[in-house]
């Protein structure tokens, strides 16, 4: 702790005394100038300074990039071209910026680094990384001078062995406070972190009037507990999740008790603000209530705060200076398409103690969306990176870009979330016909089989973020736009009445509609599209005139709803006790998306290929079975909306001409405009 200062008037008189004998050195007059006795009761007793007096003003930017997915180049390896509204390439020129702009920041990420490109699976599936290659993600990271890293939940989609020996060449540290090695036992008091909870990093910062100070910033990281169900296989019996707020509740006070003058939680974990009920995937507002916290750097949804306007009506959310719970919070996006940060306005005080006096969260865009739905960057790329990265880019390139198969129709997931459609279709196809080939000769061949699948690129990204294939050759960057996910395939057994449960679910996507109503909006935007599950090989329709039946976190809110109605298999109601082999993947079997009645206690058949790769054999096979032209991948309109006479519903969907064109060749959707955000509005008659 420093010394009292001193009054300015003893101060006053003393430098007086000095200087007087510098400049008299022994004369006797200066001997006789002795101070009085007010003067010396001043300097042999001081006055104490208050507690909370403030010793020093320090303004620290603190900035997030959270959720690049391996998004290294402005680069759609998909479509093969430049995209200039992605790419931490583009973000780090906003660092180096913002970094330009303050005399103090650091700089964090937060997770969902390795997975999530053609690139990454290039290097976690085909190539490998030998020895001594380090990841492309943390050869252009090393470059920006990060401070730590949190995990998030996609770093477990490739195997732990993956995750530690690519992180391993960061040279910035990793955190992760509720993940646990699993030792069997049934005692939670011994269980030990598996990746470091938290970390305690001097910084030094300089204040408003110059001056250097020692600040120790905490930092603590978390991920959200579903890693024990969507990557069960690469988890179970090796480590254990446990619930976010309670371990902050656990590690915060433990950081105080270290020394950390300031603590950041980098949860990658979203906002939602229902009452809390423990082991929360969106845990970030409960953790806003946690004493102790500073500031929260979070991510994972996908989404912008401040700013995204589904936050406004957030109890104790200030949508534009960026508080949760009078806690400054960020998130900036994904795929690099921002920069967050929060610029803290500190005090010290004379106890050595520091608190935030204000704060102000922003987020910077690397690209701007013009009227004509072009794309214009608004900062130049990172020339360190490109060179960091430029051959393993040119690979991944010319890894996409091979065509090994021939469609003689085109593929789209324009409409994906109102009508029965191609890019769906392929994947339950393939599905289908894999388990087909691996039940024959076994207890399950006599079983039917359907096959569940979801619309993965339905404009959650963005208004460009639709799946467009034209006829002809599909190469591997075609495969990974149908099915973005390394999901390995997971067969159940189900009857007739969970199947039904499972599509009433499902059909949560979807507002309720009243009837001979027109222009209402058809999409429930809550509901996360790639939980909007088709389920082929029987056939329904969804009746929108009733409530939903789930909300989106699988609970019953409507039990007296049905939605789904004219449930047939082969042309005959649907038995409800009649069992089938349902074909989805790992993260719904295991329990994502809290589908009722979905547990991986009925998975049946673990199989080992990546729902991804099956497709990619599916089209091979089909290819050589249509050598010619190739085959025909257009939906089977195995489902569709109950007609709702005098019904008009809007739907967002992609504003490109390609689409507009699909839409005309369609008798029920009709092109409307385009939107702020560069999407589509169509108009649905039911």
């Amino acid at each position: 702790m420093n010394k009292p200062l001193r009054s300015v008037k003893s101060m006053t008189f003393i430098s007086a005394v000095l200087l007087a004998i510098s400049a008299c050195n022994d004369d006797d007059d200066v001997v006789k100038q002795l101070p009085s006795d007010e003067e010396s009761a001043l300097i042999t007793h001081p006055q104490p300074v208050p507690a909370n007096k403030i010793m020093a003003d320090v303004k620290l930017r603190v900035m997030e990039t959270t959720d690049l997915h391996a998004n290294i180049m402005n680069y759609n390896y998909y479509q093969d071209r430049s995209d200039a509204s992605v790419g931490l390439v583009k973000t780090a020129s906003l660092i180096t910026a913002a970094r330009a702009e303050v005399q103090n920041s650091v700089l964090v990420d937060n997770g969902d680094l390795i997975q999530g490109s053609p690139l990454s699976d290039y290097f976690a599936k085909v190539k490998g990384l030998e020895t001594n290659a380090v990841h492309p993600i943390y050869q252009a990271m090393n470059l920006l001078d990060y401070d730590v890293a949190n995990i998030g939940n996609h770093e477990f989609n490739y195997g732990l062995g993956f995750l530690q020996r690519a992180k391993r060449d960061a040279n910035f540290p990793y955190i992760c406070a509720n993940v646990f090695i699993d030792d069997q036992d049934d005692d939670d008091s011994n269980d030990i972190a598996f990746f470091t909870p938290y970390i305690i990093i001097d910084k030094t910062v300089i204040d408003n009037a110059g001056l250097s100070h020692s600040l120790k910033i905490g930092y603590i990281g978390f991920v959200p507990p579903q890693i024990m169900q969507w990557d069960k296989s690469n988890l179970e019996g090796i480590v254990k999740a446990k619930d976010i707020v309670d371990m902050a509740e656990y590690y915060v006070p433990k950081m105080q008790a270290e020394g950390a003058d300031i603590i950041i939680a980098i949860p990658h974990s979203g906002l939602v603000a229902d009452v809390r009920k423990g082991g929360e995937e969106n845990a970030s507002y409960y953790l806003s209530q946690v004493e102790g916290i500073d500031a929260i750097l979070f991510g994972h949804a996908h989404r912008n705060f401040p700013g995204d306007s589904s936050y406004d009506t957030l109890a104790g959310v200030d949508n534009e200076k960026g508080l949760i719970n009078g806690t400054a919070a960020v998130m900036p996006g994904y795929w690099g398409k921002y920069l967050g940060f929060i610029d803290l306005h500190l005090q010290k005080y004379a106890d050595n103690s520091w608190h935030v006096k204000d704060s102000q969260s922003v987020l910077r865009a690397i690209s701007q969306q013009n009227p004509d739905r072009t794309i214009t960057s608004l900062v130049a790329s990172h020339a360190g990176i490109i060179e960091a990265v430029e051959d393993e880019h040119d690979e991944v390139q010319a890894w996409v870009s091979k065509p090994f198969a021939k469609i003689s129709a085109p593929i789209n997931s324009f409409f994906a979330l109102v009508q029965d459609d191609p890019s769906i279709q392929v994947v339950t196809d393939a599905q289908s016909w894999y388990v087909t080939s691996i039940t024959q000769g076994t207890e399950y061949a006599a079983l039917p089989i359907l096959s569940v699948g979801a619309p993965f690129r339905a404009g959650r990204g963005g208004a460009d973020d639709f799946t467009d294939l034209s006829m002809g050759d599909v190469s591997y960057g075609n495969v990974a736009d149908l099915y973005i996910y390394p999901n390995t395939l997971k067969v159940l057994q189900l009857n007739g009445a969970e199947i039904k449960e499972w599509l009433e679910m499902s059909a949560g996507q979807f507002n309720q509609i009243i009837p001979g109503g027109i222009d209402q909006s058809l999409i429930n935007k809550d509901f996360p599209s790639y939980n909007f599950d088709v389920i082929d090989g029987i056939s329904y329709q969804i009746d929108v005139s009733q409530p939903a039946r789930y909300n989106k976190g699988g609970e019953l809110i409507n039990a007296d709803a049905q939605r789904i109605i004219e449930l047939h298999y082969q042309g005959q109601a649907i038995n409800p006790e009649q069992d089938f082999l349902v074909v989805s993947n790992n993260y719904r079997a295991s329990g994502g998306g809290n589908f009722p009645g979905i547990t991986s206690d009925k998975v049946v058949i673990d199989a080992p290929n990546e729902n991804r790769q099956t497709v990619a054999d599916y089209l091979i096979y089909m290819t050589q079975e249509n050598p010619q032209n190739g085959f025909d991948p257009s939906a089977d309109g195995n489902w569709q909306f109950s007609p709702l006479a005098g019904t008009v519903v809007t739907f967002a969907g992609s504003s490109k001409d390609s689409a507009q064109s699909f839409a005309n060749s369609l008798n029920n959707i009709d092109y409307s405009h385009q939107d702020d955000d560069g999407y589509g509005i169509y108009q649905l008659t039911l």
